[in-house]
């Protein structure tokens, strides 16, 4: 059964919420392929009160969560300017998280999202749209290259103790 899913911006009021799916997905997608310690350490540095709320409260970042009924099931975070986490690309918007419950995987989420994400893109008139993903995420990896994204760098990416590479990936628009 699929539900219509709602895109919303948010702000620091829904901090709470935020933090609970943050750390929820998160889990979902790396419980398996990270020990528990370093995941503990990530959840309570990534996805701390006070980090979640600077990120809310920065101007060069936006949120927005994906709504099924009344559920939030997915959250998008763009960063424009100094917010990015990297400056390589020229009159870019970044795409820092996409995240879906595990739950609705292949309800349309995660597109919804990123049609939001190119909207934004378009309003604000960038040429760019860049994110970062785990080089051994190919689901992830089919999904941005069947909306267009190609691989133009990698970095280093720091899970507790373990050293993981990213694969950035952007699209002109």
């Amino acid at each position: 059964m699929h539900h219509s899913i709602t895109i919303q911006q948010i702000g620091p009021s829904a901090i709470l919420t935020l933090q609970i799916i943050s750390r929820q997905i998160f889990l979902e997608a790396f419980a398996d392929t990270t020990s528990e310690a370093n995941m503990q350490a990530y959840l309570d540095s990534s996805f701390s009160y006070d980090k979640l709320l600077a990120e809310l409260e920065n101007p060069g970042s936006k949120f927005y969560f994906a709504l099924s009924e009344e559920n939030v099931v997915g959250y998008l975070k763009l960063n424009t300017g100094d917010a990015q986490t990297e400056q390589e690309l020229e009159d870019a918007l970044e795409i820092e998280r996409i995240y879906v419950l595990a739950a609705y995987h292949g309800q349309k989420v995660g597109q919804a999202l990123l049609n939001k994400a190119f909207e934004v893109a378009e309003e604000l008139q960038y040429k760019n749209i860049w994110l970062g993903v785990w080089e051994n995420n190919q689901r992830a990896i089919r999904f941005y290259t069947k909306a267009g994204f190609e691989v133009f760098n990698s970095h280093i990416f720091r899970l507790g103790d373990d050293e993981q590479t990213d694969l950035m990936m952007k699209k002109q628009l």
